[in-house]
This record gives C-alpha cells, sequence and structure tokens, in this order.
C-alpha cells in the first residue's frame, strides 16, 4: 500500500543475484529533519529548565556573583569568613596547579555556593509571602499597610520576565484545613436544604465523625500533603474522571463557541488553516514557555501552570477498571467517516496557513469512500468506557488497526470537518444557538474523538468551535488556548479580499494520508451498540444558549455588587421560582493558587441566599429585600475566597472518603456527603486575554462562551460567560427525561431574575410591589 511505503525508509527486495537495496531519499531526510527538531526541542527545554530552575535568579546573576567574590578578594578582604581557604585545603587537585589558581578555583566554588542559597532563600521567601492570603479578604479599595508592604516584597522577589512554568517552584501546597472547621462548613452549608429533623441527624453523624474516624483520616492526609505536591489533585483525577466508566460525551468534555455575530470567512477550508496554524503558533510557544504566567486579574499573583503541560499530543486511553493519560507531530482530520493524517511541518518549517488550507481543501475534495466500518468508529469514545476499553485491546492492539489508532491518539488535536452549517442562523437566531450548541457537545456521536484532548469543529459555513476533554484540564486553560486562536485568526493572520488565506502554496506538498482500517464484524456490532448509548444520551439533551444583551457587568457593579454574586443570586431565585425548593448548588473556583491546583466546589445555596428569595418571594418590603440581598451577596463572595485559599469543603472530604477506602472503613457520614446529588451545577469562565479583544470598538468579536451537561439527572448544568459591560451568555442544560426540568423555561427564569434583582437593586426602585408588576410585565413580553 502506498501510505505503508511512506512511512519507512527503505525498501528491500531479495533476488538470486543479492538484495536490491532502494533507500527513499525523501524518507531519509524527514528523518533528519524529524531528529533535527527534536533536538532544538530538547536544547530549548534544557535551556529553559536552567532559566527556571534559578529563578526568581537569572543564570546572568551567577557571573555578577563571582566577579563580585573575585573583586572583593583582590582588595585582600575574606567575605568568605574563612569558607574559601576551607575549600582550597580540601581541593582535590593536581600539584601542577598554582597556589593563585587553586585560590580562584575555590572561590568560584564558594560564589556558585552562595549563589545557589541566595536563590534557595529568595525562592522561600517568594513561597510563603504566595502563602498570605488575608489581601484577599480585605473591603475593596481599602487596602491594609500590611497587604501594602506585601505587594511590595512579591514585586521585588517576583523577578523580571518570568517563564511559563518559573513560578512553580515557588507556589505553595495545598493547606489541608481542619476537620472541625471542614465539618462546620458542611452543617452550615445544608442547613437550608434540610428540616429540623433532618439536620439534627446530619449533625449528630458529623459529630460522631469528627470525634472518631476523622482525626485518624486527618492523620494519614496531612501525612499525604507533606509528601505529595498536593494532597488532592491526583486522587481528583484518577477517581472523579478516570475512574468513570459511563460516557465522557455530555457527562464530562465541554465546548467553547466561535465568535457570536461575525463570522471572519464563509471558507470552511480557510478557516481551518488559519486557526490551525495559530493553534501550532501557540504549541510552539507554549513549548518554549513564551506565554506569560496566568495571575489573578489586576493582581501580581501567579497562578500555577502544571495544566498546561498536556494541552496537545494528549489522549485519554480507556481501561477496564480505569483510564490514563498519554502524551504523544501531526493533526487527525475527519470527514465524511474518513480519517486522514495532515502534516503540518514540511523541511522542517511550519505550513503556512494558505498551505494548511490547501491540505484541507484537497481532504474535502476527496471522494474515496470510507473503509468497512470506519465511518462510525468514533462512536466508540462516545459509548461506555468498559466495552471501548475491551474492543481496544481486542481489535486495536496490533497491525493497521494500531497504527492508525496511534496517528490519532498521538495528534496534536483532532479536527472534524463538519458537513452542516452553525451559527446564529435563519429568522430564529435562538434555535440556531441551541443546535450549534448540541452539535459541538456531541454532534452526530461518531464524528468527534472524545478522548483527545481537544478537538476542534468546522462548520461548511466557517463557523468553528471547540470539544475539549475535562481530566486533564480545567476550562480556563482551553478557554486561555481558544482566546489565543480566535484573537490570532481574526487579527494577526487573516484574510484576503476572497475569504482565503493569506501568502502562496506550494503545490508540491505530499497529500493527506488517509488512514486505512480492519474493523472486524465484531467490532463493527460494539460500534453500533456504541452508537446506540451516545445517540440516546445526545436525543435526551436539552439545550438552550440565552445572550442576556439587556445589561451586563457594567450596571451591576454600578450597584456595588460582585457581578459572579449577583449571577448567583439570580440562579437561586430562578431554581426556587422554577422548582418552588431550593437545591444543593455546585460553583466552580479554582485552586490554581497552589501548585498543581485544580477546583474546589464554592456551595452556593445558603441560609442567607434562601432568606433573600423567601423574603423577595413573600413580597417583603424593599429595604429588607436589598439588606438580604446584601448579606447573600457577601456571604457568597466569602464562600468563593475561602475556596481560592484552600479553605474549601468538598476537596476535603472527598480526600477523607478516599482514604477511609484505603483503609477499609466504612463513614456513613462521608458515605452521605459524598452521595448528595448537585442539582444545580455552575460554572463561569472569565475572559483571560481581555489585551486580545477590543470590546468597545468591535464588540462583534465576541465569543458566545462554552457549556457543559447537566451532573444530575434531574438537574441543571448553567455556564456563564461574562461579556465587557454589557452581555451575559448563559448556556443551559438539562435532560428531556426529567419532567420537572425545562432548558428554556429555566433560561426565561434566569432572564426573570436578572430583571428583578437590577430593579431591585437600582437607587430609583422604592415599593415592592413594583417587583411583581415588572415581573407580570415580562411574563407577557416573553
Amino acid at each position: 500500500m502506498a501510505e505503508a511505503h511512506q512511512a519507512v525508509a527503505f525498501q528491500f527486495t531479495v533476488t538470486p543475484e543479492g538484495i536490491d537495496l532502494q533507500l527513499s531519499h525523501q524518507a531519509l531526510t524527514e528523518i533528519y529533519l524529524s531528529g533535527v527538531r527534536s533536538w532544538k526541542k530538547r536544547i530549548i527545554r534544557l535551556k529553559n529548565s536552567v532559566i527556571t530552575g534559578v529563578y526568581p535568579a537569572s543564570p546572568s546573576s551567577w557571573l555578577f556573583v563571582v566577579i563580585a567574590i573575585l573583586a572583593t578578594m583582590y582588595t585582600r578582604s575574606d567575605p568568605s569568613m574563612g569558607l574559601i581557604a576551607k575549600i582550597q585545603e580540601h581541593l582535590p587537585v593536581s600539584q601542577s596547579m598554582s597556589t593563585q589558581c587553586q585560590a580562584v578555583v575555590s572561590a568560584v566554588l564558594f560564589s556558585t555556593m552562595l549563589w545557589l542559597l541566595l536563590i534557595f532563600t529568595m525562592r522561600l521567601c517568594l513561597k510563603q509571602l504566595l502563602s498570605y492570603h488575608r489581601w484577599m479578604f480585605e473591603q475593596h479599595g481599602k487596602m491594609s499597610t500590611t497587604t501594602k508592604v506585601w505587594v511590595a516584597l512579591v514585586r521585588i522577589f517576583s523577578g523580571r520576565k518570568p517563564l511559563l512554568y518559573s513560578y512553580q517552584g515557588s507556589l505553595p501546597n495545598l493547606p489541608v484545613p481542619t476537620v472541625k472547621d471542614t465539618v462546620k462548613r458542611y452543617l452550615e452549608s445544608v442547613r437550608p436544604l434540610t428540616d429540623d429533623s433532618q439536620y439534627e441527624r446530619m449533625t449528630q453523624l458529623a459529630t460522631e465523625f469528627e470525634s472518631s474516624l476523622g482525626n485518624r483520616l486527618q492523620w494519614y492526609l496531612k501525612l499525604k500533603a507533606l509528601w505529595a505536591s498536593n494532597y488532592v489533585s491526583d486522587w481528583w483525577e484518577e477517581y472523579v474522571y478516570l475512574r468513570g466508566r459511563s460516557p465522557l460525551m455530555v457527562n464530562s468534555n465541554y465546548y467553547g463557541m466561535d465568535f457570536l455575530y461575525v463570522t471572519p470567512t464563509p471558507i470552511q477550508a480557510a478557516r481551518a488553516g488559519n486557526s490551525i496554524h495559530a493553534f501550532f503558533l501557540y504549541r510552539r510557544k507554549l513549548n518554549r514557555e513564551e506565554i506569560k504566567p496566568s495571575r489573578i486579574p489586576g493582581t501580581v499573583i501567579p497562578l500555577c501552570a502544571a495544566q498546561c503541560e498536556r494541552i496537545f499530543n494528549t489522549a485519554r486511553t480507556p481501561g477496564e477498571e480505569t483510564g490514563s493519560i498519554n502524551i504523544f507531530d501531526s493533526s487527525v482530520v475527519y470527514h465524511r467517516g474518513r480519517y486522514f493524517r495532515l502534516r503540518v511541518y514540511q523541511a522542517g518549517r511550519l505550513l503556512s496557513p494558505r498551505e494548511i488550507e490547501f491540505q484541507i481543501q484537497r481532504i474535502l475534495d476527496d471522494t474515496s469512500p470510507p473503509s468497512k466500518g470506519e465511518a462510525k468508529l468514533g462512536a466508540l469514545t462516545a459509548g461506555d468506557r468498559i466495552p471501548w476499553a475491551q474492543a481496544r485491546k481486542k481489535h486495536f492492539g496490533s497491525g493497521v488497526n494500531k497504527r492508525s489508532l496511534d496517528c490519532i491518539e498521538r495528534a496534536a488535536f483532532f479536527v472534524t470537518l463538519d458537513d452542516d452549517e452553525q451559527g446564529m442562523l435563519g429568522d430564529d437566531p435562538e434555535a440556531s444557538l441551541d443546535r450549534y450548541a448540541k452539535s459541538l457537545l456531541h454532534g452526530k456521536c461518531y464524528d468527534r474523538w472524545f478522548d483527545k484532548s481537544f478537538s476542534v469543529v468546522y462548520f461548511k459555513n466557517g463557523k468553528t468551535g471547540i470539544n475539549a476533554e475535562h481530566s486533564w484540564a480545567d476550562a480556563p486553560v482551553v478557554a486561555h488556548l481558544w482566546e489565543y486562536t480566535l484573537a490570532t485568526d481574526c487579527f494577526q493572520l487573516g484574510y484576503n479580499a476572497e475569504g482565503h488565506c493569506k501568502g502562496e502554496v506550494d503545490s508540491s506538498l505530499p497529500r493527506p494520508q488517509k488512514l486505512n482500517w480492519e474493523i472486524a464484524p465484531e467490532c463493527e456490532e460494539q460500534i453500533s451498540q456504541s452508537l446506540t448509548v451516545a445517540q440516546a444520551l445526545a436525543d435526551d439533551l436539552d439545550f438552550h444558549v440565552l445572550s442576556f444583551k439587556d445589561f451586563g457587568k457594567g450596571r451591576v457593579k454600578r450597584c456595588r455588587v460582585s457581578p459572579d454574586a449577583f449571577v448567583q443570586m439570580a440562579l437561586q431565585l430562578a431554581y426556587y421560582r422554577n422548582r418552588r425548593t431550593f437545591c444543593l448548588t455546585y460553583e466552580a473556583s479554582m485552586t490554581r493558587l497552589f501548585r498543581e491546583g485544580r477546583t474546589e466546589t464554592v456551595r452556593s445555596c445558603t441560609s442567607e441566599s434562601s432568606a433573600f428569595v423567601r423574603a423577595l418571594e413573600g413580597g417583603e418590603v424593599t429595604e429588607v429585600c436589598r439588606r438580604l440581598f446584601r448579606s447573600a451577596s457577601e456571604k457568597h463572595q466569602q464562600l468563593y475566597r475561602l475556596a481560592m485559599t484552600g479553605a474549601g469543603i468538598d476537596r476535603h472530604l472527598f480526600c477523607l472518603y478516599v482514604v477511609s477506602k484505603y483503609l477499609g472503613v466504612e463513614s456513613p457520614f462521608l458515605k452521605e456527603v459524598l452521595s448528595e446529588p448537585w442539582r444545580l451545577s455552575t460554572s463561569q469562565t472569565p475572559v483571560q486575554q481581555v489585551e486580545l479583544f477590543d470590546m468597545v470598538n468591535h464588540p462583534e468579536y465576541i465569543s458566545c462562551g462554552g457549556g457543559f451537561g447537566p451532573v444530575a439527572d434531574d438537574g441543571y448544568g448553567v455556564s456563564y460567560y461574562v461579556l465587557g459591560d454589557s452581555m451575559i451568555n448563559f448556556h443551559i442544560s438539562c435532560k428531556h427525561s426529567c419532567p420537572d426540568t425545562d432548558a428554556h423555561k429555566f433560561g426565561a427564569e434566569i432572564r426573570k431574575a436578572l430583571h428583578d434583582l437590577i430593579q431591585l437593586l437600582s437607587p430609583s426602585h422604592r415599593e415592592p410591589s413594583k417587583v411583581g408588576e415588572s415581573r407580570h410585565e415580562f411574563k407577557k413580553d416573553l
């Protein structure tokens, strides 16, 4: 086969005259260039490792210290207080070395040790400084003297021009909260969700746990915290993600959308050419660590960058008991049931956007049919994990299937060329956005590769989107990549007047290589079964994208309220109106202030929020409702800060539960805590690289955000994306099979709740009756 021949460097034939050896010049050239690229990467990594290893100092500072020590020696003073002489005495050198030379060598050794000691001291100081979090709990706009001094010291010890991973060694470890504090916060969080008898029972279980088993489990957890860099992350990845046996599609993967109002080009291949090139530019910057370390907005506080290591060339591999994450230079493209290997490097250089467009167009124009069983092969990654693990082991462990599967799993990322058109289309843009979201989340259930770290979808009309696997990283990491790609695509690379990528094409480029498969009938049957499972899951998904443009965070901030707390209170109000009850609410918060930190849970339904909702719905006077809202908002912000600083509830209880399982002991308290359903799961993804977009002059160049599926079968998943000062996008999911949930009705309740809250907080609002009137009028408008 021609494809197989391209994969080897030489061919040989045995004849009566001997062996006829035929060397392939092109293959050998590619091997040579591949080796050159590999060594360049190693050299860059070695250089970056040295720079990162000595940060916040710099390699050049070593020379400064050496020169300073030598200079003081020549002035007949001894800065080492006799240590240089001691080193010289024990220096294992030959007799041929002069005394003066021995003194210089000893001075250089002393200088190096002093330099390393200074680096260690600076890093230790920075680590201690980054462990200070009281600044986060201070009133906005009122910074204490302690915090001002702290900020100045952080700036001094942070160094200059850090690389992406420069701060990793200086980040503090995630602290382990006390069992007493965690149990207290837990009981406080469930109080609005239980009646008196239920709360009394839960209090008794918690008290028993705290006074007996809890201390034993805590001891093991503290031991792990001393040994490991993060006591949560590895267990979270293993038990929450990799040991999950249900489909990744909808249940775990999430998506991100294209620009809401703009499609830079209607040409599918051109859009793919620019953005694929942008992805590889980002990967190059990532490999060279040229990406600036992420920080808390408006501060000098760095965030952990460990998750960035697995963005590219990563795939989640299924196992019968647990999966794994494997990190593996090309991309794989899916189109009309066929898989193609797309090489993006030629003769050691990255292909231009125009050349990638040319190669993508070749795939689009290819009329070859799929191999037997190939068309819906991707359904294996969309169904249950155990059947996929068994099929992978049996049918993809050797031969042509293994080689083709390796191409997919080792690819930088996965690309789908979709024949559908998506975006805000036709006379019903809201319905088209809903279809767009569902397409990105699950597609046709077989035209995505859900195991890849991320897959990019290019639609027929030039729209695009991204689908990401969740185990290797959280949404902000993927969002950072997506923001860079969208901005680079439109504002740096751009398109010509006809909508094609700019530049010239080398028509001698080898064609994309079609992958071959030999799918057995038994494997085809498993593909069909996985597709049935995935299709049922996709059909049951109810999705609604609400683009709220009546006001945004600008107006909310003028009311002196946190935009996140405002949205969370609106969600509590909307859920209560929708279900006439409160529920356990999950809001994702990050713990990347700590080394290898990922997420923590903010339990947004509190006694304060439920008291406010009941007061508003009960017709209390305006001032009472405002006071209760302020109290609920401040409580939410306090919980969010606690979660960010390692004092959350759920990750600590989760790890205590894991320890109990290792020890083989049962805890009724932990068992009940871990079995509670999250009927309202929420998440906010903020815009991180605001400087890449001009939201004032070009507000149309804004992404619609992204979303995920519901966590509970009878609950809602809500992702919200606060854009500029005048827009909030909501992505709402639930299941058709639950008679109590409806994504569109919940979206309408969210819209009403947002209007009612802003009217309540507006200075002109006086009478409580007006809230009810505005609610009634808004219903009519809907």
